[in-house]
C-alpha cells in the first residue's frame, strides 16, 4: 500500500452491544443475578465466561508450551 496511508480498523462493536453481551452472557449464561453482574469487574466476568466456554466444549483450554516442547532436544 504504497503512498497510502493505513486506517486503524475501527472496533467492530459497540460499547453499548459490548456491555449487553456481558451482561446477556453473565446472567443467561452463567446464571448470576443482573445486579451482580454490573458490580463484577470485567475481568472476572470475561474469566468466567471462558471458564464456562471450555466447560461446556465451545473452547479449549490454553496451555503454555516451553522453548522445550517446540525444539527437539539434540538439535
Amino acid at each position: 500500500m504504497r503512498g497510502r496511508k493505513l486506517k486503524k480498523r475501527a472496533s467492530r462493536v459497540s460499547d453499548e452491544e459490548l456491555f449487553a453481551r456481558l451482561i446477556y452472557y453473565g446472567v443467561t449464561q452463567l446464571h448470576r443475578p443482573e445486579p451482580d453482574v454490573w458490580l463484577m469487574a470485567i475481568g472476572e466476568l470475561l474469566d468466567q465466561w471462558e471458564i464456562h466456554k471450555q466447560f461446556t466444549g465451545m473452547a479449549k483450554p490454553k496451555r503454555e508450551v516451553s522453548i522445550d516442547d517446540i525444539i527437539p532436544m539434540g538439535i
